[in-house]
């Protein structure tokens, strides 16, 4: 820390009491001054010679040995400092009672005018010459400067402090040479962990971000006016002022890390919460997602502005791939029934599809940037948005209290997003199937028409067709796609030659196209087999999972690439005669099929439990043959 002497004589002044101070000479002193509760026993020459205020004052009183100066800045011990110049004695100034001096030698008006090499110069001086050069000095003047407004704004002390402090944040961390304050994790230069090492010690290197730190040691209103500052100067990247920001909300916002405010004055820290989002960079990414969507939930908890919270919505919304599920677990306020609110999740994915939609709006109509329009940057973008959502989903799908209605919102936003798997949605649905076992036959069905039974992977695929939890109808189509995927491998990649019957009966899109098959209606999935169908069909169930066994038993004295063969081989044909004969009533029928409104519930109790021994056998059958497969795949 710098400091500046002033004077040589020594310190003379003598306390009587708390309230009396005077200076102890031989010559009787002959002016009394009070400072706010103090008594000061002075002499007139000295302090009348050096300032032009304490003159008018004494002139202007009938009393001229005694005056009340109450209203001077820094009080008593500004006064003193004042007071010591005067007498030539010994008198230090620091960073920390610089201001006051300076203010209260405004106040006493101590010029140059008045008596050369005064006061008000020699602080200047000082000022100039050490304290703005120093940076924590900077620091430490600018956070005194509160307690003396409007004075230290006025003698454009603060303006001095900011702009200094703005400066040296800018400057280039190569030609950073003074101290500040680095607790965060080090370079790999500093701790020794540098793989380009050479066992010569290096210069340590300055991280770009250097002064992030010291500045949290503000208050945010001069936090405010220096960040405001270092963004005129034009040469602090955005993500490094992101950063500073980040740093100061972890530091002066108790609890904020994870995501709850404890306690303190909630307007202070509403204040807090509105400065920092207004200070946030309009660049994108250059603010953590996570640290954004932190900020929303602490300005949804504080009730801060509507304004701030609609902008920190709409940066989110541009980076919301880079969110993590666990970011956006956002808990509901206490007294809900709901855990999650699933509505602010919803708003920001509605916003990142509107914001999509724009772009490629506008990428369409500009033609200088068709070649470079950001499209598969943006499937990439709405893949990483779609994986999240499911992986949300399977997490606020534990929620007993999640309306389906919300889940199904939320999960068809994304619906039409590219997925290179169905697994995750898959496991959210079944997540929600196992909290909310109530469900009704056909809303089971609306929430699996958002999975591609086509796109699960093997593993998922096998763990759907044991799952009690899906419909019905969903499982045998799940077992006709693995059939199929088995048949496809065995013919060397071509899709297997179904019977037009079973080609025309299967839900539409799903047979040899590359649609989603997650938009069938009620009348693909239904079916009105008759008792004797459903009798041969279990009877040629049974058949082939005895053959099945039979095979099984032979081949494991084989090897492992004779098993997938004969299987390969066996397989189909029967799968095909199997799924013929499953929705043969239908190809007859054509468009007869009943809702679920329209059924008696004698007749839908009957077909569920002829559908449930078909599908039973059918599990039976193939959960060998699935587990087999994988053991060779692997």
């Amino acid at each position: 820390m710098k400091f500046m002497k002033l004077g040589s004589k020594p310190d003379q002044f003598q306390t009587d009491g708390d309230t009396i101070r005077y200076v102890a000479t031989e010559l009787a002193t002959d002016l009394v001054i009070t400072v706010g509760d103090v008594k000061f026993y002075v002499h007139k020459f000295p302090l009348l010679s050096k300032s032009s205020q304490l003159q008018k004052l004494v002139a202007g009183t009938s009393d001229n040995d005694e005056i009340d100066i109450h209203d001077i800045p820094g009080g008593p011990a500004a006064f003193e400092i004042c007071a010591k110049f005067c007498y030539g004695m010994v008198v230090t100034l620091n960073a920390y009672n610089v201001v006051a001096a300076r203010c209260a030698a405004e106040y006493l008006e101590m010029f140059e005018i008045v008596e050369k090499g005064n006061l008000i110069y020699k602080i200047d001086v000082f000022l100039t010459s050490s304290i703005f050069r120093s940076w924590k000095d900077s620091i430490i003047v600018l956070q005194t400067t509160k307690s003396f407004l409007p004075w230290s704004e006025e003698l454009k002390i603060v303006s001095h402090c900011l702009d200094s402090i703005a400066t040296k944040a800018s400057t280039d961390p190569s030609k950073v040479d003074w101290s500040y304050t680095y607790n965060r994790d080090k370079l790999p230069s500093e701790n020794g962990h540098d793989p380009h090492w050479n066992g010569m010690k290096k210069q340590q290197t300055v991280p770009q971000d250097w002064w992030v730190e010291d500045l949290c040691d503000l208050q945010i209103d001069l936090y405010k006016r220096v960040i405001t500052t270092i963004k005129a100067k034009g040469r602090m990247p955005a993500d490094v002022i992101g950063e500073s920001l980040k740093a100061y909300a972890l530091r002066r916002i108790p609890g904020f890390s994870k995501g709850s405010i404890q306690g303190g004055d909630l307007l202070r820290y509403r204040f807090l919460v509105d400065t920092i989002t207004w200070l946030l960079p309009g660049e994108k990414s250059s603010v953590p997602c996570s640290f954004l969507l932190k900020l929303l939930q602490a300005s949804i908890m504080l009730e801060c502005e509507e304004r701030g919270r609609r902008e920190l919505m709409l940066k989110i919304a541009q980076q919301l791939e880079e969110a993590t599920v666990v970011d956006l677990l956002i808990r509901c306020p206490t007294g809900e029934t709901a855990v999650y609110n699933i509505d602010i999740v919803h708003n920001l994915v509605e916003q990142f599809v509107m914001q999509e939609h724009s772009a490629q709006i506008n990428c369409a109509d500009d033609r200088d940037f068709q070649e470079i329009c950001p499209g598969f940057t943006s499937d990439v973008s709405k893949s990483k948005v779609a994986r999240l959502v499911d992986g949300y989903l399977a997490e606020a799908a534990r929620d007993p209290s999640l309306p389906l209605s919300r889940f199904l919102d939320l999960a068809e936003m994304v619906s039409g997003f590219p997925r290179s798997t169905h697994d995750g949605i898959y496991r959210a649905i079944d997540m929600y199937l196992k909290e909310h076992p109530g469900l009704s036959k056909s809303e089971k069905k609306r929430i699996c028409r958002l999975m591609d039974c086509r796109k699960l992977s093997a593993d998922a695929c096998a763990h759907a067709v044991q799952n009690e939890r899906l419909p019905l109808r969903v499982v045998v189509q799940l077992l006709f796609f693995e059939q199929a995927r088995a048949a496809a491998a065995a013919t060397g990649g071509k899709s297997p030659d179904l019977p037009g019957t079973v080609r025309a009966l299967l839900p539409r899109g799903s047979y040899g196209s590359s649609r989603s098959a997650t938009t069938n209606s009620d009348e693909d999935w239904e079916g009105d087999q008759t008792s004797e169908e459903l009798k041969d069909l279990k009877g040629e169930l049974a058949s082939l999972r005895l053959r099945n066994k039979g095979r099984s038993d032979s081949e494991s004295a084989g090897t492992a690439n004779d098993t997938k063969s004969n299987t390969e081989k066996g397989t189909p044909k029967k799968v095909k005669k199997i799924f013929s004969k499953l929705w043969t009533s239908k190809d007859r029928q054509g468009e007869n099929s009943s809702s679920d409104t329209s059924e008696s519930p004698a007749s839908t109790s009957a077909e569920e439990a002829k559908e449930t021994a078909v599908v039973k056998v059918t599990r039976q059958m193939t959960s060998n043959q699935m587990q087999k497969k994988l053991l060779l795949t692997r």
